[in-house]
C-alpha cells in the first residue's frame, strides 16, 4: 500500500521476526529475544567508526508510558548477548506483561526508521498499522491491554558505542497511530491462504480443506499454538499449550558446557547453528579444535518430537468441532529445525495405528509475521473503506 507505513512483529521468545513497509518497499529484520542493562562502568574497547556495525551494538534508552523504569540503558538484541548479564525469556513468559516486550519492539521500529532516514539525528516516524502477535494461550484476555500499551507516542533515544566520537546519540520519536493483534498459528494459516499484495485466496485448495477442518501446530520457544480452522475461521475448541524449543535449547547448552567447555552466549546462537543443519554442528572451544555435538542435539529434538505429535493427538481428539480434519500443518522456527525427527516420530505413531500425516510448508519460520503484514494491510483496507463511506 502506497504512503503507508507498516510494521510486524512476530514477538518471538527466541527470535523478533519483522516486515516493515514504507511506501510500498519492503524491509525484513530479526533480532534476539535479548535485553542486558548498560553498565558505563564496563563497556569494551573503543571502536574505530568504520567497524561498528550499529545493529551488533545497540545501547538504547526508552521513554514512554508503557515502560515504568525510564531511566535504564539497555543492550538490546545481538549487542545483548554478548554481555555477562544478559537476559533471557523465562518459561512461559507473560509477553504483554514484561518489559522487554516494550523496549525490544519499540527500538526494533527506530532503528528501522534511522535506517530509512538516512540520518543520525533526530527522526520522526509515524507507524500507520502496528500489527504484533501473541501466543494462543495470551490472546483472547491480554491483547487490548498489548494494543492500548503500545499505541501512541515513544521516544527511543540511540547511545552511541562508547569510544565512538560526537555526536553521541540520536533521538527517534515513534508514533504508533493503530495496532492490531493476531493469534500465532491462526497468522500462519492466513499467510498460507491469502496473497500478500492483492489480499486475495491464493490457496483455494487449502480453504477448501478447512469445511472439513485443519489443524495447525505452531511450535515456538515457549509455546505451541494449536490453531484449530473450520470453515475457513479458527474454532474456539482449540488451544495452545505452554510448550516449546526452549527447555531443550537449555539442556543441549548445559550439555556442552560440561562435556565440551564451550558456552553458547544465548538461544538464538544455538537456534542459528542448528537451523543451519547437520553439518554445522560443531563447536570451536580452542582455536583449531572442533567438537561435534550431534550426540548432545538429536536426543533433545527427538523427545521434543515425540511430545510435539503428543500434543497434536490431544488437540485432535479433544476438539469435538474438528474432529476428522482433513489437513494437519506444523509450522513455527521449532518445527523447522526438527522437521526430520518430527516425521520420524510420526512413523511410529503409525505404527501403532494412530497416524498424524503432516504437511510442512516452506519457510515455516517466517509464516507468522507474513501473515501479521496481510492482517495489517486488511486493517488498513477495511478503515479506509469505512471512512470512504461515511
Amino acid at each position: 500500500m502506497k504512503n503507508e507505513h507498516i510494521f510486524s512483529v512476530d514477538i518471538g521468545n527466541s527470535w523478533y521476526k519483522i516486515l516493515a513497509s514504507d511506501d510500498g518497499g519492503f524491509m525484513d529484520y530479526q533480532i534476539p529475544n535479548a535485553v542486558a542493562l548498560f553498565d558505563e562502568e564496563f563497556y569494551e574497547m573503543p571502536y574505530d567508526e568504520e567497524d561498528v556495525d550499529y545493529e551488533e551494538n545497540m545501547i538504547v534508552e526508552i521513554k514512554s508510558p508503557a515502560i515504568q523504569d525510564r531511566r535504564n540503558i539497555y543492550y538490546i538484541g545481538k549487542s545483548a548477548v554478548k554481555q555477562r548479564n544478559v537476559s533471557l525469556t523465562s518459561f512461559n513468559n507473560q509477553k504483554v506483561d514484561e518489559e522487554r516486550t516494550y523496549i525490544l519492539l519499540f527500538a526494533a521500529a527506530a532503528y528501522h526508521a534511522l535506517l530509512g532516514s538516512g540520518s543520525e539525528k533526530d527522526v520522526e516516524y509515524t507507524i500507520d498499522q502496528l500489527a504484533v502477535s501473541l501466543p494462543t494461550t495470551q490472546y483472547k484476555r491480554r491483547k487490548d491491554t498489548l494494543k492500548n500499551r503500545l499505541t501512541g507516542t515513544h521516544t527511543i533515544i540511540f547511545h552511541k558505542v562508547p569510544g565512538i566520537r560526537e555526536p553521541k546519540e540520536a533521538v527517534v520519536t515513534l508514533h504508533i497511530e493503530d495496532v492490531i493483534v493476531g493469534a500465532e498459528g491462526a497468522l500462519a494459516y492466513l499467510a498460507l491462504t491469502r496473497d500478500p499484495e492483492t489480499l486475495a485466496v491464493s490457496d483455494e485448495s487449502l480453504v477448501k480443506e478447512s469445511e472439513r477442518g485443519v489443524i495447525i501446530g505452531d511450535l515456538g520457544g515457549d509455546s505451541v499454538d494449536f490453531v484449530g480452522i473450520k470453515h475457513n475461521k479458527p474454532v474456539a475448541s482449540v488451544e495452545g499449550e505452554p510448550f516449546g524449543i526452549n527447555p531443550f535449547l537449555d539442556t543441549i547448552i548445559q550439555k556442552v558446557s560440561q562435556n565440551e567447555l564451550y558456552s553458547f552466549n544465548s538461544r538464538s546462537e544455538l537456534e542459528e547453528k542448528l537451523a543451519r543443519g547437520q553439518s554445522e554442528w560443531y563447536v570451536e572451544p580452542f582455536a583449531g579444535v572442533k567438537k561435534d555435538i550431534s550426540r548432545y542435539i538429536l536426543p533433545q529434538l527427538r523427545l521434543m518430537a515425540g511430545k510435539y505429535l503428543e500434543h497434536f493427538d490431544r488437540v485432535r481428539s479433544s476438539s469435538h468441532e474438528i474432529k476428522g480434519a482433513a489437513r494437519y500443518i506444523a509450522v513455527g522456527g521449532a518445527a523447522q529445525i526438527a522437521e526430520r525427527q518430527i516425521r520420524e516420530a510420526a512413523v511410529s505413531w503409525s505404527e501403532k495405528g494412530r497416524p498424524i500425516e503432516l504437511t510442512f510448508p516452506e519457510e515455516m519460520a517466517k509464516l507468522n509475521v507474513r501473515g501479521l503484514m496481510i492482517l495489517a494491510k486488511m486493517q488498513l483496507f477495511s478503515k479506509k473503506q469505512t471512512a470512504d463511506r461515511s
